[in-house]
């Protein structure tokens, strides 16, 4: 079983998991900052070692008009505030070759997501691996879990063995994922630690016509599964504000309910590894 260190912590699937925490995307510093320290605060208290998640950029967006972020300039800063204030590693996700370059060189992120649309983006995956940072792979909706294998080899093929791959649904009709737990225990035995991604599985992309939809109240229940399988880590995109936030807020947690939430998610954690 692999095991990729980070911090003075360990993520695998038969440690106990990571939180895989922050908004969907970066809206400014002080925003971004107000979260990743009400995060810290939770998972100091729940004893739960996080890594903050945000989005430099939203190049998939359903509209042209729709939200996209603030850049990677603008945001390296801000990641930098949060990775010094609060000792937490730090995950953004890259659409493009010349977003994996210009990260390599900054210490202050750790881990680069290849989101779920171009998981099969071999040059994509090459230069994201060639960055010798953590890579996490946003299994596509459109994939098999037999698929992941594929993946894999891409980015070992740099020498990059620190992989992670998460789920995050599977399209089923039109604007709507469904979640085959299966799919969790299948991937498990590719070694590498895997994420279940429990706000995007709730999404409903385009559902709302020129926005995605989602419901947040099965955020909670699915996680349950998730974690009751036994995984390394759960990603929840958090806000102060989802309902007003500018993209995913329908898929979104209340920060107000995150607490309790993993709270509750370590008893199932600890069954799921005795």
């Amino acid at each position: 079983m692999k095991r990729i260190k980070i911090n003075n912590f360990e993520i695998a699937n038969d440690k106990p998991f990571t939180l895989i925490a922050g908004p969907c995307v970066i809206e400014s510093k002080d925003h971004a900052l107000g979260l990743a320290e009400d995060i810290a605060r939770i998972c100091e208290r729940t004893k739960i070692n996080f890594i903050f998640k945000a989005s430099f950029d939203k190049a998939n967006r359903t509209n042209i008009n729709s939200v996209r972020g603030i850049g990677l300039q603008e945001a390296l800063p801000i990641f930098k505030a949060i990775k010094l204030n609060f000792n937490c590693p730090v995950l953004t996700d890259i659409h493009s070759e010349s977003q994996c370059k210009e990260i390599a060189e900054f210490d202050m992120i750790d881990i680069i997501q290849i989101p779920a649309f171009l998981c099969r983006q071999t040059d994509l995956l090459v230069a994201a691996g060639n960055t010798k940072k953590i890579i996490n792979v946003k299994k596509g909706q459109f994939l098999s879990p037999y698929d992941i294998p594929n993946i894999i080899e891409k980015i070992k093929s740099t020498k990059n063995e620190n992989i992670m791959i998460t789920e995050r649904g599977t399209s089923f009709g039109y604007n709507n994922l469904i979640n085959d737990f299966k799919s969790l225990e299948i991937m498990k035995r590719y070694e590498y630690p895997i994420i279940f991604d429990a706000t995007h599985s709730v999404q409903e992309p385009g559902g709302l016509g020129s926005r995605s939809g989602g419901k947040r109240e099965f955020v909670p229940i699915l996680s349950t599964a998730a974690i009751s399988i036994g995984v390394a880590g759960l990603f929840i995109e958090t806000h102060d504000d989802p309902d007003n936030a500018p993209s995913d807020g329908p898929n979104m947690l209340h920060i107000k309910g995150l607490e309790e939430l993993v709270s509750k998610l370590q008893d199932f954690d600890n069954l799921a590894k005795l």
